[in-house]
């Protein structure tokens, strides 16, 4: 197991500067603007719920008490 971690360790140091040499584009792909779109929406998605929960804290801590009620 540990001859085969050095291995695939040794390869991938010795091929990495090969494939970062080939990548040498300037213009924006396609598969970035839908990874950051993606990723944008996951944050959306997150944000609605915890404003909504943000809106009941602030309702329970200044909201009005009714009394009578245990």
């Amino acid at each position: 197991m540990k001859r085969t971690i050095t291995t695939l360790g040794a390869l991938m140091a010795w091929t990495t500067p090969a494939i970062a040499a080939g990548a040498e584009t300037t213009e924006t792909s396609l598969i970035t603007f839908l990874f950051f779109g993606f990723a944008a929406l996951i944050v959306v998605a997150q944000l609605i719920p915890g404003l909504i929960l943000f809106y009941g804290m602030i309702k329970g801590l200044f909201g009005k008490t009714v009394k009578g009620h245990a």
